[in-house]
């Protein structure tokens, strides 16, 4: 039978989309899988594959440290390479794959600091459990910041291109190694790491399915501006000093005032923002000593606490709070140092002064002017090194999981600082919309990223248990992301030494800002199911 000439264009059509799905689905198939010594010769942008070799069980050397964390691994495919973007970028990276039982995700590691090397450790726990995963040291290979000196491509690597670079590289490898990517992609870190989790989010959404940014330095320039405020508080004049001697006698004063207050005498004070503590109670009655602060050194304290202020009195950074100023990571190593070491605030302030903004190793902070300074900071580098944007819409539409923590005895990083950032979400994107994918725990008693006098574990393990995503943020924001199960309160754990095995001594539930967790009048203190998180009325004025 003749065919109408009206219906030969419809069938040309129909034939040419059958021949197109045909081509389309072989075409979307998985490339074959590659041997890692092949990856070699993997062309990808901007990069050189400087060594692909297969590891054994066990036999891993790390060029430094002891070899004993790597002697449990299983044999994996590492590769090495860097990442020219620009004419001065040098971004040296490592993925490390499983070479069997791939769990086909893919884990990228964060920097702390001003980062520098390549986190093997890292690496390894992450190929243990079964990941694919890429470090990258930035690029730089210095843990301070002379390599910014005269290098505004090296600042902007740091700032946020490498990670993203890393990434997108990365990805690229363990699809050549496997024949297929990543199904779900994850980066959790603290600090530094956190800043750069909340960049991730912020300019590059389609790279990560779930973000944890712990600490964050997203107020990068602020908060290094806050440290070089005090330092002038404490150091301009020798009498202003608050030496390291005298801080069990401000947290015990600070503990008396308050710790009571939430129902619970345990050494933590909930919520230090509701804390109403002066420092003038520690005022030296008679001669001066260890249980006393002089006028000047009280002065330097409540410098300290509120944190600097504009000309103009608006809040430039908040303050630090009372409560855990003792222990490992605490005051001492932060904020006041001892003889000749001053303290990390003074390393961290003075390093970025004077190679990021001053371009003068010479800079000195007795020279720090704050309505100067730290406008000039914020003009220079507020661009390059801020995370600020709460416009996180695009990470959103894309299905991406954020959660964010920090611990109120925190003297790194100023806590509530990461509580604002969370608010300013909430006001650009509304309650309802934040409340679907990013969730904020404030941790009582931690310290920088860990340590302190309250719980403070709560991604130490992982396991093939749900249930366990009570107790690991880790595979919290992994249920989120992959079954659609929003986390809710997080047990956090306290042990009896800071060994991860070591017996676990008090357990809290960390609750979702702005709940906090409160006892429920019968059972251990010591035990997180006698508590029970609510709302309360916060000690900071809320952000509409």
């Amino acid at each position: 039978m003749k065919i109408h000439e009206a219906r030969r264009p419809t069938l040309f059509w129909i034939t040419f989309s059958l021949l197109l799905l045909g081509t389309l689905a072989v075409s979307s198939k998985p490339a074959a899988a590659q041997t890692c010594e092949r990856l070699a010769d993997l062309k990808l942008a901007n990069t050189t594959i400087t060594s692909a070799q297969p590891v054994a069980a066990g036999a891993f050397t790390p060029a430094t440290g002891s070899a004993a964390p790597f002697k449990e691994l299983p044999a994996f495919c590492r590769v090495a390479g860097v990442i020219k973007p620009t004419a001065d970028s040098d971004i040296k990276f490592e993925v490390w794959m499983p070479s069997s039982g791939w769990n086909g995700k893919f884990q990228g590691i964060g920097n702390g600091g001003f980062a520098g090397t390549i986190s093997q450790p890292a690496l390894a726990a992450a190929v243990g459990r079964g990941y694919a995963a890429a470090s990258t040291d930035t690029g730089h290979t210095t843990t301070d910041a002379t390599w910014a000196l005269g290098h505004p491509e090296k600042i902007v690597d740091y700032g946020y291109r490498a990670v993203h670079e890393m990434t997108e590289k990365a990805k690229s490898i363990v699809s050549a190694f496997y024949g297929n990517g990543p199904k779900r992609s994850y980066f959790a870190s603290c600090s530094n790491g956190g800043r750069q989790a909340l960049m991730e989010a912020q300019r590059y959404p389609n790279d990560y399915d779930g973000l944890i940014a712990g600490a964050p330095a997203n107020q990068f320039t602020r908060i290094l501006t806050g440290f070089a405020w005090n330092l002038q508080a404490t150091l301009s004049d020798p009498d202003s000093y608050i030496p390291a001697s005298k801080l069990k006698a401000i947290e015990t004063a600070a503990l008396a005032a308050c710790d009571a207050r939430d129902g619970v005498t345990d050494g933590v004070l909930d919520d230090p923002t509701k804390c109403n503590f002066d420092p003038s109670v520690l005022l030296c009655k008679g001669a001066e000593s260890d249980s006393c602060l002089t006028e000047k050194q009280i002065v330097a304290l409540k410098k300290i606490y509120s944190g600097p202020r504009d000309p103009k009195g608006g809040q430039f950074i908040p303050g630090f709070l009372p409560g855990g100023e003792t222990g490992p990571g605490g005051w001492l190593a932060w904020i006041t140092g001892a003889g000749s070491n001053k303290g990390l605030q003074f390393f961290f302030s003075t390093q970025t002064f004077a190679n990021m903004i001053y371009n003068d190793p010479k800079w000195d902070f007795k020279t720090f002017n704050l309505d100067k300074d730290g406008k000039l900071a914020d003009e220079k580098l507020g661009s390059i090194l801020n995370a600020t944007d709460p416009n996180l819409k695009a990470f959103k539409a894309r299905g991406g999981k954020l959660i964010l923590y920090h611990g109120w005895s925190d003297a790194a990083l100023p806590p509530v600082n990461t509580i604002n950032y969370f608010q300013s979400v909430v006001s650009k994107m509304g309650q309802r919309d934040v409340g679907s994918f990013v969730r904020l725990y404030m941790v009582p008693g931690m310290q920088h990223c860990g340590a302190g006098p309250g719980p403070n574990s709560f991604g130490a393990f992982v396991t093939s248990n749900p249930a366990d995503a009570q107790h690991d943020m880790s595979m919290a924001i992994e249920r989120w992301v992959e079954e659609g199960i929003a986390p809710d309160q997080i047990t956090a754990s306290k042990r009896q030494g800071l060994d991860p095995r070591s017996p676990v001594v008090r357990t809290r539930p960390l609750c979702p800002y702005p709940q906090v967790a409160r006892y429920k009048g019968s059972g251990s203190t010591d035990d997180a199911a006698n508590f029970v998180c609510t709302i309360e009325t916060t000690g900071l004025k809320e952000k509409r």
